[in-house]
């Protein structure tokens, strides 16, 4: 199998953005000061991929699905507005308390106090309506509380662009078939004749197809902890932040 790129795009960063690359603190820091198109840009894809775990925080909270979208983007809009920046303090906690955090800023300080916008009012930073709404309901009836929901939530959407990335990569290699048929041994145990069967069409040995295997889950489990990484303000924080969400996956 091909060495994938050791080196994967950041998804964080905007096109032609002239090399351009931040971990989602520094977007996050670098958003909150006047001037930097570049960081407003990449604040605003990080938006993109982080609101189902903040959806479904309000939603478990007793919010109907139309109030859940309106306070998602309303929340995003104020978010992107630099409203919400001044919370950001990389010194303390990590991307995903900053984020629930600031969701439970903007709840109580402007939906509480009778600052709601009336449907349809708000300013739409993206769509999430039929998106947001089939991903909640996808979540197990008793999976607990709201912050539980939400940590399960982000759990699943790292592990989604960690599986993003791979794809990405395998594209670039040339070899986009060859990670559609290795996908689904990732986060299970093959057997005899299941690499039998994905050798056959791959023109592989079954021991070729159990190397490749090894070396995607090692290629994935290296993006996961890339991706956590880019969320906690210290490098000594993965460990402790993978521990927490793989928790938050069992429970």
């Amino acid at each position: 199998m091909t060495a994938m790129s050791s080196n994967p795009g950041d998804s964080t960063a905007p096109p032609g953005g002239g090399g351009f690359r931040t971990t989602h603190w520094s977007v996050v820091l670098l958003a909150g000061q006047p001037g930097d198109a570049r960081a407003d840009e990449a604040l605003e894809r990080l938006c993109r991929a982080y609101w189902p775990p903040l959806y479904a925080y309000v939603r478990r909270l007793g919010h109907g699905a139309h109030d859940a979208q309106d306070l998602t983007q309303e929340f995003f809009a104020r978010l992107l507005e630099k409203n919400h920046l001044q919370l950001a303090d990389r010194d303390r906690g990590r991307f995903r308390s900053f984020l629930l955090k600031s969701m439970k800023h903007f709840l109580v300080n402007e939906w509480v106090r009778g600052q709601a916008l009336k449907r349809g009012g708000g300013q739409k930073v993206f769509s999430i309506d039929e998106a947001a709404e089939r991903l909640y309901l996808q979540q197990p009836a008793d999976q607990g509380e709201a912050e539980h929901l939400f940590d399960r939530r982000w759990a699943l959407t790292l592990l989604e662009r960690a599986m993003d990335r791979l794809g990405a990569d395998y594209a670039t290699a040339g070899k986009p078939d060859l990670f559609q048929r290795l996908k689904p041994f990732l986060l299970a145990e093959g057997s005899g004749d299941a690499y039998r069967q994905v050798a056959g069409p791959l023109a592989l040995s079954e021991g070729a197809v159990k190397v490749a295997v090894h070396r995607l889950r090692q290629r994935f489990r290296d993006v996961v902890r890339d991706e956590i990484a880019q969320t906690v303000a210290d490098p000594a924080d993965v460990d402790e932040e993978l521990r927490l969400l793989m928790a938050a996956l069992t429970r």
